[in-house]
Formats: structure tokens, sequence, C-alpha cells
């Protein structure tokens, strides 16, 4: 198992080296890899299919401009999940000084099933846009990306500790927010 688990690291820094001499081939491994989860991260942060297309775009040409800057290719994947992370909290941050009228929600037409579930949907969605981006940011390293508390903490310059709670506070907050009860039977 230690055997297999060293094999796939010394080819992950192979081609995180390979990609950073500009090699193309060895980059478009490192996208096919990765950018599903880049654009998860992204469409957490942002809301939006087509700003996150943009975003992650934007995100791969930094990446391809910074290869050479990543200290630890091992940890290749956290690296570029932070960026996009980065790169769709400066897109929020752009987007909020333009005023724009968020319709969707009135225009949206009625989903099949039961109407109490698309509330619940409705009420989460409403929840994370009111958190401010890099709390979205780090929920989405965290549940979208599948990030663990050290690879995120080693990204955002923080202890995994304060990664945690700070995880735990957001959770909270967003429970009592949704003011979420416990499932009664029906």
């Amino acid at each position: 198992m230690t055997d297999i688990l060293a094999r796939d690291t010394a080819a992950i820094e192979a081609t995180v080296r390979s990609a950073a001499t500009g090699d193309g081939i060895a980059f478009a491994r490192l996208v096919a890899e990765h950018h599903a989860s880049m654009a998860r991260v992204a469409f957490v942060i942002c809301g939006d299919s087509e700003v996150t297309r943009d975003v992650v775009q934007v995100a791969w040409a930094i990446a391809w401009r910074r290869m050479r800057s990543l200290r630890d290719p091992a940890q290749v994947r956290a690296w570029l999940v932070a960026i996009a992370a980065n790169e769709a909290r400066q897109t929020i941050r752009r987007r909020r000084r333009e005023k724009v009228v968020d319709i969707s929600d009135a225009i949206a037409p009625a989903a099949g099933g039961d109407p109490l579930e698309s509330l619940e949907v409705v009420d989460l969605q409403r929840a994370l846009r009111r958190l401010k981006a890099e709390e979205r940011s780090l929920l989405a390293m965290r549940f979208a990306a599948g990030l663990d508390s050290f690879e995120i903490a080693q990204q955002l310059g923080i202890s995994a500790s304060g990664v945690r709670s700070r995880l735990a506070r957001l959770l909270d907050r967003l429970r009592a927010e949704m003011e979420l009860e416990p499932e009664i039977e029906r």
C-alpha cells in the first residue's frame, strides 16, 4: 500500500514539474484531473454557472503562469483549488460593485415533487448568499472540493484547528439561520 502511494506521489510530482517547465501535455493532465474540483469550489462561491466557467478559466491561466512557484508538488490539488477560490472571491467583490437585481427566484418554474423540499433548497441558497465570499470559500474548499483541514490551513496560512473552529462556527450560523429542526417522521 505504501509503495503504491509513493508511486502516485512521485507521478504527481513529475507531472507538476513537467508542467512547470512548460510541458503542455503535463498541464493538460492536471486540468483533466483537477478541473472539476476547482469548478465545484468556484460555483459554491459564485452561485452562477457562467461566472464559474469564467473564474475557472482565469484560475487555470494563473496556475499556468505561477506553476513554478508551487513549493510542494504533492499539494497541487489544494493549491489549484485555492487559486480558484481566490479568483471566485475577487470576482464576487468586483461584481458586488455592479448593481444587479436577481429575479431568478421569482421567475423559477415550480419544481415537481414536495414543495417543502424546494423551499429548503431556496433557504440554503439564500443563507449561503448572505455569507461573505471568504466564508463560502472555506465551506467550498471543505465540502465541495473535499480538502481536509490541514490542506485548507496550508493554503490559507492558518492552523488546522483554526480551520475546524471557523467551519464549526459557520455551520452553527447556517443551522441557526435556517432554523433547522430535527426531521419529524410523517
